[in-house]
């Protein structure tokens, strides 16, 4: 419930602070005191766009501030899934600077507009002085059935599959339009493809295929002084081997003589090791290597040919010709398995279908179920109210089209005289008939809804007298289960209230200011004497608010 509201700076207040009770609040003042103001103030913090202009002082912010006490109403996963401190009594905060800036804050955590509003609907029902032409809205027709049907779990599985399937087809669509683009692209991309695949190209191959090109390309040379090298180790009488097996010998003679002299044979054993060993080697490769001019055309073609596909793809490497081949590959496959693909999206959007129109039956059903009782509920308010003749005939129609609201079409028909034609609120209802009935509505949301506080801007508009006392009295019933505040312009109304403020307006230092007091009882006899009769109070009427307030 609303448990306090401070308004600093906007419009023509000042700063102000009103603790609410539990129960029913009336709040009462005359016509321009500024009690449209509080409602602005408070829808603020409600998640509001805030108007232009709404400074009272323009170099100074506006602070507009709510406490709330929400300990039974089960919102710490709301806190929890928005990543927000829960407190108990929570406090809700919107600045506006003065450079037309807004900020908001849920327990000094700063939030967006949007999660305000999103929070609201589940603290507070706010029904304004125009709002009776919610009455005409399908979505708030629907709100009330499926209020009383207890439609609540189901409706949200039923929109989030709806909003699954919605985003499937979309989906759909657009992949048979990708299709039908890649299809014209379809063989040209495939020859492509092919045209890489068949060259079988892996990374590392341009520089192996430059170095056998530059080794053939330079046979002659090679051969020539590999032949040289061989001669020079292998040569009879002045080869390297030769050389180095006279050298070893003599070393062999003398190498016992001292440390340094056997080192020195062991060294030149070891180098004549390896010489033989490569002699044997280049004499090897001597004999393996040949001239091949067939070769060499081979490789200089499939060379020519990686550069030829580099050219045509504008890269510079065997990677990017990969990386080319393998996106060619994707879109190939994407039209090669289109039908497939198809398939697939749409076996997916006929199981959401089947999945929506099971649970769309289910809360149909729910609203069938119910209709009498709620036709039931709403002609007993009203004749409460002083329709006595009041109908209400209520008709759900189930369809094949998915709506936010289930499969149905809803429509709600009203008379208020008995043997008139049934219509429809709009078509039928006069405005004092309207309040009536968006009273009947609300309340029976209430009491289906369970939400904590709902606030009323003068749902009493066009009525009077005993009707108006009839709808204190459906307010007063409200209010045992959940806070209600109701701005009203009627006496009947506001003696009902178990608190009763006074909204007006004064001057300080050359400036109107609106202000609000909480009224004592003897302030209360005053201010419903003054509403039956006006400012000169009459002893009449002084005595009839005494017996509203009894």
């Amino acid at each position: 419930m609303l448990s306090k509201l401070s308004i600093q700076n906007y419009t023509l207040i000042d700063d102000i602070t009103i603790d609410f009770s539990k129960g029913l609040t009336t709040i009462t003042g005359e016509t321009g005191a500024g009690k449209s103001i509080l409602l602005g103030g408070l829808g603020l913090i409600l998640g509001n766009r805030a108007e232009s202009n709404t400074l009272l002082n323009p170099n100074k912010k506006c602070v507009i501030e709510g406490e709330f006490t929400i300990a039974n109403y089960h919102l710490q996963n709301f806190f929890q899934e928005h990543d927000l401190d829960y407190e108990d009594v929570s406090i809700i905060r919107r600045e506006l600077l003065p450079t037309g800036k807004s900020r908001a804050f849920i327990n000094d955590t700063p939030v967006r507009l949007d999660l305000l509003s999103k929070l609201q609907n589940r603290l507070i029902d706010v029904h304004s002085q125009h709002q009776t032409l919610q009455l005409n809205s399908i979505d708030f027709q629907f709100q009330l059935v499926d209020a009383l049907a207890d439609n609540s779990k189901d409706l949200l599985t039923y929109r989030k599959v709806l909003q699954e399937f919605n985003e499937l087809q979309k989906e759909f669509e657009i992949l048979k339009k990708q299709i039908a683009a890649e299809k014209e692209q379809y063989q040209y991309n495939f020859h492509l493809h092919s045209e890489l695949e068949s060259a079988n190209f892996k990374i590392g191959d341009q520089e192996a295929l430059e170095k056998k090109v530059e080794k053939l390309s330079n046979i002659e040379l090679i051969q020539q002084n590999l032949g040289e090298s061989f001669n020079l180790v292998s040569e009879e009488e002045r080869g390297l081997l030769t050389q180095l097996n006279s050298l070893k010998s003599k070393l062999d003679k003398i190498k016992d003589f001292a440390a340094e002299y056997k080192n020195f044979h062991a060294r030149v054993e070891s180098v004549a090791i390896e010489i033989a060993d490569i002699e044997n080697e280049l004499e090897t490769e001597t004999e393996k290597i040949s001239l091949s001019p067939e070769a060499l055309e081979k490789l200089n073609e499939r060379l020519q040919l990686l550069f030829d596909l580099q050219n045509k793809h504008q890269v510079s490497s065997v990677v990017e010709l990969l990386e080319i081949q393998q996106n060619l590959a994707q879109k190939v496959a994407s039209v090669t398995n289109a039908n497939q693909v198809l398939v697939k999206s749409e076996q997916s959007i006929a199981k959401h279908k089947k999945n929506l129109f099971s649970i769309g039956k289910r809360i149909s059903k729910n609203r069938q179920a119910i209709i009498p009782e709620l036709e039931k509920q709403l002609q007993e308010i009203l004749q409460n109210l002083g329709m006595s003749e009041a109908q209400f005939k209520i008709q759900i129609e189930s369809t094949e089209v998915f709506s936010q609201n289930g499969i149905d079409n809803l429509q709600i028909l009203f008379t208020a005289n008995k043997g008139s034609r049934l219509g429809t609120i709009k078509q039928v209802a006069s405005g004092g008939e309207l309040s009536r009935i968006m009273l009947a509505f609300k309340s029976i949301l209430a009491m289906h809804s369970k939400l904590p506080t709902i606030f009323f801007d003068e749902i009493d508009s066009g009525v009077s007298g005993e009707i108006a006392r009839k709808m204190g009295e459906i307010m007063q019933t409200m209010s045992r289960e959940m806070q209600v505040i109701s701005i009203t312009h009627l006496p009947q109304i506001a003696a009902k209230g178990d608190q009763q403020m006074k909204v007006f307006k004064v001057i300080q230092e050359q400036m109107t200011h609106t202000n609000i007091k909480v009224l004592t009882k003897e302030e209360r006899v005053t201010e419903i004497a003054e509403m039956l009769g006006g400012k000169n109070i009459s002893e009449t009427a002084e005595k009839h608010a005494l017996e509203l307030l009894q």
